[in-house]
């Protein structure tokens, strides 16, 4: 071998050796990369198991068990926050494009700790307040508790709205899907979980007071027959005075609507309202007074119109509808009328909102009708006024009927409603420029067929270009009753004010006005009811264009309307809130959430 051979042979071998050592290198990097990996997997997946365990026993009461296991949360999120920064991770998150994943990962990791530590487990440890058993027990809410509590909950719900905006940021991974699914599901638990706590620390802030702590309060308490449709939900069906002190609910017997009977005072709610309602007597005759989705207008006249009746100035006003009474029956179990007849959650809704004309057909003598209905809903109402078995069941029924808009709540203390309109209780037409689109029935045929109304509700927009755009609402209503053979007239009839449709129409029809608030700013270039154009009547409510029209929907048909608009290109998400009637509906929303 000459030593030219030699020299090269040596060269060869040094790249060899490097090689070997670079790929060892390598492997023993990627080795420790991927045991941090599985390390952070497992450490993330037992926490949220820990958390979800936490979060049961804590709504079960068993606080000892909540703190417990809210710290093993915090454990192992801690140590899924370790190894999602350790040496080998840092290097790679660093590099461009590769290291997407875990950059995300890092941050999913840092979330997931800051709730097990700021959320959790001080919810946890103050779960003496938050738990359902120990919030309302003896029928009685500790308000004086809820109190005391406000300033930690409220601190806590303030970390959780921090820890949402931090989900929010964490960055979309370039490749590796499962990375960006554990993203969305992060990002999507810690908003539920922020609005969850932001709605505890408001009703520390607020049931104190409401509830009685600081002295006596009274409501006027409207049950709504949404088979006679308004805007808050449905026709003023019957009433009663619902009390609080230190927490200890009472209620009054029930009257029916018709006790309203003196001769009252008009007033003026707003010159908006006035021009809009006036016309139908809103402040004096109890049928017109919430048409307006607006619920403060319908409760301000409420309390006036009781004012006036009785000599009773009450401290704000609640509106409830049958569905809410048919989850309250689902949570404290069905009660037995007077004559053993058995009102149950399943029945409760098609009783009240149907039957119940059959077995009173005479539209002329309804006080019969009227007593019953009087008498279900005393007996429902006295379930949530004595000490429950379960008061989490309870709770979530109270808490479903709220999301559903089936439970309204308006206070005559302006700081107390100043809070109110933070919540979702208030159900107000929001006073902002984002974009919005509410549709309004209210049953102009005087009868009860919007027991049978089924609704489709789509809201689609154009992109964030420009400084105006597109959008197209379309609103398709079913009636679904298929003959109204058997049905009273004072059911399927047409009793009320209908001035579109002369002459004759068939029974179970419904007359119904179709009431659209968009955007503000917003301008209609067509309405269209099954592909014909048709004239709408404009106005405004609370800054927002309003559009209406008049239609009629005979036994299985649809009407579609669609309105073809122009909108300004606002900032912030789209709503799109649903009224409160027997049939739910899911609201179809393709609006882009524009940043301006």
């Amino acid at each position: 071998m000459t030593e030219d051979d030699e020299q090269h042979w040596y060269k060869r071998r040094e790249v060899l050796w490097t090689g070997l050592a670079v790929l060892v290198l390598i492997v023993v990097f990627g080795g420790w990369l991927g045991l941090r990996a599985q390390q952070a997997k497992t450490n993330l997946e037992q926490a949220r198991t820990s958390a979800q365990q936490a979060k049961d026993a804590l709504l079960q009461g068993n606080t000892a068990d909540a703190s417990r296991l809210a710290a093993d949360a915090q454990i192992h999120a801690q140590s899924a926050r370790d190894a999602a920064h350790s040496l080998p991770w840092n290097v790679v998150s660093a590099v461009p494009w590769l290291g997407s994943p875990f950059k995300t990962g890092q941050q999913i990791a840092d979330v997931v700790l800051g709730l097990a530590a700021d959320v959790l487990k001080p919810t946890a440890d103050a779960g003496t307040t938050v738990a359902p058993s120990q919030l309302l027990a003896n029928g009685r809410l500790d308000v004086t508790a809820l109190r005391k509590e406000e300033p930690a909950l409220s601190k806590i719900a303030a970390d959780a709205t921090r820890l949402n905006d931090a989900a929010k940021a964490i960055q979309e991974p370039a490749y590796l899907s499962v990375i960006g699914e554990a993203r969305s599901q992060l990002q999507e638990q810690t908003a539920n979980i922020a609005h969850l706590l932001q709605n505890t620390a408001l009703a520390a802030q607020l049931a104190p007071s409401m509830l009685g702590a600081d002295g006596p309060r009274s409501y006027f308490m409207g049950f709504q027959t949404n088979a006679e449709a308004r805007g808050t939900g449905g026709l003023l069906g019957g009433f009663g005075v619902l009390r609080f002190d230190d927490g200890k609910p009472s209620v009054d017997n029930l009257g029916p609507n018709t006790d309203f009977n003196k001769p009252f005072t008009p007033f003026s709610v707003n010159p908006e309202f006035d021009e809009q309602y006036g016309f139908t007597n809103p402040t004096t005759d109890f049928r017109n007074t919430n048409q307006s989705s607006h619920f403060p207008y319908a409760a301000q006249i409420w309390k006036s119109l009781w004012a006036q009746q009785s000599g009773m100035n009450v401290d704000g006003v609640i509106a409830i509808d049958p569905i809410a009474l048919s989850y309250i029956l689902g949570a404290t179990g069905p009660v037995t009328m007077p004559d053993g007849e058995t009102i149950t959650k399943d029945n409760v809704v098609e009783l009240t909102e149907s039957t119940v004309y059959s077995r009173f057909p005479d539209p002329n003598d309804q006080s019969g009708r009227k007593r019953y209905l009087q008498a279900i809903a005393t007996e429902v109402v006295k379930k949530i006024t004595v000490p429950v078995e379960s008061p989490r069941k309870l709770l979530d029924a109270l808490g479903r009927a709220v999301s559903e808009r089936r439970i309204s709540v308006w206070s005559s203390s302006p700081t107390d409603q100043a809070l109110l309109e933070k919540s979702p209780l208030a159900h107000e037409i929001p006073d902002d420029s984002a974009p919005y689109a509410e549709v309004v029935i209210n049953n102009l045929g005087g009868n009860k067929m919007d027991y049978y109304l089924d609704r489709q509700i789509e809201y689609v927009a154009d992109g964030c270009d420009g400084d105006k755009r597109k959008s197209t609402v379309t609103i398709r209503l079913t009636n679904t009753l298929k003959d109204a053979a058997g049905l009273p007239e004072y059911v399927a009839g047409r009793l009320g004010f209908f001035p579109e449709i002369p002459g004759n129409v068939p029974p179970g029809t419904m007359l119904t006005s179709v009431r659209l608030l968009t955007t503000k700013g917003a301008d209609v270039l067509s309405v269209l009811v099954n592909g014909k154009r048709t004239r709408v009547f404009g106005s405004t409510e609370r800054g927002h264009p309003s559009f209406e029209s008049q239609v009629a929907i005979p036994p299985g048909q649809t009407v579609e309307l669609i309105f073809r608009l122009t909108e300004p290109t606002s900032s912030g998400e789209a709503r799109v809130p649903v009224q409160p009637l027997r049939g739910g509906v899911t609201p179809k929303v393709s609006v882009p959430t524009c940043t301006r």
